[in-house]
């Protein structure tokens, strides 16, 4: 007890260098610490995202990609599905449900979802989260929308609140689906993960949306050529402008569609010569019309062929013309009704961008996954939740390292920083030493009294650092969670936590051996002998 008391009022006389070196240590012991909170926090929430999915399933493309899209709403999915595939697949003897999933539009920032009312029964988070609601009820028909808790916060919906959703995902819609509006009929409770930042609608109203505005532009482009024809100079009006540009894109989309070669053609492998005779031709274009002789390039064409040339301009303006007059079903916008809007992707009533298969059996999960990569009737990609996001782990595992080396080197600067504070104390500190061996005091207790403050300042570093730890996680939870979707829940330190305070408690003791060493070396004449 003596040398403890000792020991505390040396550091009570030397509070500054004291408080810089306690400082230094729970500085670096915060960063380390807090390197492997966070580090496992966002792996538990990552992987509590999504529960009780034995597969997710889209178009051919990358694992991760499948997951970070559909599930974290992160990046832009591969592509789209067949909703007759779905329903194949749903045949299956080994699945027990399937959920649709179909992405492609915003509302406010947030992303739009069409899934069906089997979604809210089925999804799981964490260890047995189920979604429920806060107020309200599911969607059930075109017209009804689900929101999370964070855009009814946010924007402050309520049920009952009308909700106009924006064509494209989420930071680059530009056109807003007015022609088929939606009523907020639900509010979910909070969850933590991307559900609480998603607008839910069904594949019914996501279908009802897209062909109501189909058929608005359809009529639009009827009334703009009518008014075209009607009124000399009229070609100039925007309207005009919109139905000529729509209907040049659908010429362009069906003269892109392959034409079979004619019954008797004889095929060619690709990069085989063409049979002899055979005339040659650009890829995508048409081949001359038969009995049409070949023109070198640069020379004139003969006079049968320039004929032919302005018989086929002539029709494609007859059609054209025709096309205009044609009622609004046969026009309706395709591809250039989709660069508008700022994105190209289909919403018919037969495409998802995704779906999620519940299995009867665990263990078939991994059959079913094969037998769905390996469809020949339309390519996916089926990926088991759990795998995708270890290869996630391990792409990243490079980083977490790196973090990690930073905080060991912050932590070894700390506890050099801490011996260069105690050797230098000891000049100071040389009467103070003298004295006590002039009164009785041992080489053990020297060397007690000096570890014993090192190791005390490791202590106090090592108990600061986690305090400063969990203060910023309960500071900083919500706005994290509000801003990167990441819930970083306060829990106890395990065990690579543990191990680390024992490493710089350890690491503190040690380093207290050296001061001792060199106040043991110092003779009691040279300590009490004064210095000028």
């Amino acid at each position: 007890m003596l040398i403890l008391r000792l020991a505390l009022a040396s550091l009570r006389s030397r509070k500054l260098t004291t408080a810089l070196t306690v400082a230094s240590i729970a500085l670096s012991v915060t960063l380390l610490v807090g390197i492997e909170t966070v580090r496992a926090g966002v792996r538990d929430s990552f992987a509590g995202t999504i529960r009780g999915v034995d597969l997710i399933v889209g178009a051919r493309g990358g694992t991760l990609q499948v997951l970070l899209s559909s599930v974290f709403g992160i990046g832009s999915p591969s592509g789209s599905v067949q909703l007759r595939t779905m329903e194949r697949w749903k045949a299956h003897p080994a699945v027990k449900w399937v959920v649709p999933y179909s992405l492609g539009d915003s509302h406010r920032g947030f992303r739009v979802v069409g899934t069906s009312t089997e979604f809210y029964e089925r999804y799981r988070f964490r260890k047995d989260g189920r979604i429920t609601f806060a107020s309200g009820r599911v969607a059930q028909s075109d017209s009804d929308v689900v929101v999370g808790s964070e855009v009814a916060e946010r924007l402050k919906y309520t049920v009952g609140t009308p909700v106009v959703v924006t064509h494209g995902l989420r930071d680059i819609g530009t056109s807003n689906h007015d022609a088929h509006p939606f009523r907020v009929v639900g509010v979910l409770a909070r969850t933590f993960t991307p559900i609480d930042r998603s607008v839910y609608v069904t594949l019914e109203g996501i279908e009802a949306m897209h062909g109501e505005e189909a058929t608005m532009g359809g009529a639009k482009i009827v009334a703009a050529a009518a008014a075209s024809r009607a009124t000399p100079g009229a070609d100039s009006s925007k309207a005009a402008k919109r139905a000529a540009a729509i209907i040049a894109a659908n010429k362009r989309r069906a003269a892109a569609v392959p034409v079979a070669p004619p019954a008797g053609t004889p095929m060619a492998m690709p990069g085989a010569e063409p049979p002899p005779g055979t005339p040659m031709v650009m890829p995508g274009a048409s081949p001359p019309p038969a009995g049409a002789p070949l023109v070198m390039p640069g020379a004139e064409p003969p006079p049968q062929v320039v004929e032919q040339v302005k018989a086929a301009a002539a029709t494609a303006r007859k059609e054209a013309a025709r096309a205009a007059a044609e009622p609004a079903r046969e026009e309706k916008p395709t591809e250039e009704h989709d660069e508008e809007h700022g994105e190209a992707h289909d919403h018919g009533d037969d495409q998802i961008t995704s779906f999620f298969v519940g299995t009867k059996n665990r263990f078939e999960a991994l059959m079913l996954q094969r037998e769905m990569n390996t469809d020949l009737v339309e390519p996916l990609t089926a990926i088991i939740p759990g795998v995708a996001l270890g290869e996630l782990w391990q792409n990243i595992g490079s980083a977490e390292v790196g973090l990690r080396v930073i905080a060991m080197f912050a932590v070894l600067i700390s506890i050099t920083g801490m011996l260069v504070a105690l050797y230098s104390s000891l000049e100071a500190r040389r009467r103070e030493m003298a004295i006590l061996r002039a009164v009785g005091a041992g080489p053990t207790t020297i060397l007690a009294l000096l570890v014993l403050e090192s190791t005390m300042l490791a202590f106090l570093g090592c108990v600061l650092g986690v305090a400063i730890v969990y203060a910023g996680l309960a500071l900083g939870q919500s706005p994290i969670e509000q801003r990167f979707g990441i819930h970083l829940a306060l829990r106890a330190l395990g065990e690579t936590e543990y191990g680390y305070l024992a490493m710089v408690m350890i690491a503190g003791m040690l380093i207290g051996f050296v001061p001792a060493w060199k106040a043991y070396r110092t003779s009691l004449v040279d300590g009490l002998s004064p210095r000028a």
